[in-house]
């Protein structure tokens, strides 16, 4: 999003984020707190402004964001080999995406719309209008739950787009939840930016399961003109996680454990 405290100074962010993420976990001391166990490492485009991640079976879908960048890409989820591409017109700015049966849905910050999209071709078949910012979306079953940057999720019927429900979260109230991702097992996962925190989130109570810091993944050498945590996508099958950033040079596979007596704050394995 390029919402302009975020664009104008990475520097500015990261600072911010880490201070934000010192205190995250301390304001809500009764949550499972959780760290990343990275298990490996793959490519990402340092110059994708990453706005949402998702997968569907061998495909891996991205969307990018900032005016005059904004689109969605689909590549082999192996082997990063480049499958399909769309652009979005420089007057819109490109938010998350996902896949419910045979649509590609993907959002707009402020411009209150969502594109559908053919799933093998990235080709827009229609357009949908929405009140409010666009910031994360995911598909779970006979819905799509959507974030627009407060403590609460929207449901969303996945063929109209149409609302279907709304549900806040019983705590942290000062999230601002991003990017998001259905797992497997009913929960979704949420991006809280600008920080390196990810929530777990029971959608149907709204109680946070879980608060897991994903602090520390890149290397001093690796910050280098590189924007806040964002991206986040079940490897399907497994309990493994990619999970990136806007203009990260990396893509991480991660596990999320519990963080143990002995970890130091905001400690990665990597």
């Amino acid at each position: 999003m390029k919402r302009q405290r975020r664009a104008a100074a990475a520097a500015v962010l990261i600072a911010a984020s880490t201070m934000l993420s010192a205190t995250a976990c301390d304001s809500h001391d009764d949550t499972p707190r959780l760290r990343v166990d990275v298990v490996a490492t793959r490519p990402h485009d340092h110059a994708a402004f990453t706005e949402g991640l998702d997968i569907d079976g061998s495909v891996l879908y991205e969307s990018t964001g900032m005016e005059g960048e904004s689109g969605v890409r689909a590549r082999d989820l192996a082997t990063g080999a480049p499958i399909a591409e769309a652009k979005l017109a420089d007057t819109y700015f490109g938010e998350g995406i996902a896949r419910a049966g045979d649509t590609l849905w993907q959002l707009t910050w402020k411009n209150e719309t969502a594109f559908a999209r053919d799933p093998r071709t990235l080709a827009e078949r229609r357009r949908v209008h929405y009140d409010g910012e666009g910031w994360g979306l995911c598909s779970q079953g006979d819905r799509l739950v959507m974030s627009d940057g407060s403590d609460t999720l929207t449901f969303r019927d996945p063929h109209t787009f149409a609302v279907t429900g709304t549900m806040r979260l019983t705590s942290h109230h000062d999230a601002r939840l991003n990017e998001l991702d259905c797992a497997a097992d009913g929960s979704v996962y949420a991006n809280v930016w600008p920080t390196d925190h990810i929530l777990r989130i029971d959608p149907g109570s709204g109680t946070v399961l879980g608060d897991i810091d994903a602090g520390g993944l890149l290397r001093p050498t690796e910050r280098t003109g590189a924007d806040v945590l964002n991206g986040i996508a079940q490897l399907p099958g497994t309990d493994h996680f990619l999970i990136t950033g806007k203009y990260w040079p990396t893509m991480f596979e991660v596990r999320f454990v519990p963080v143990a007596a002995s970890d130091s704050a905001g400690s990665s394995t990597r």
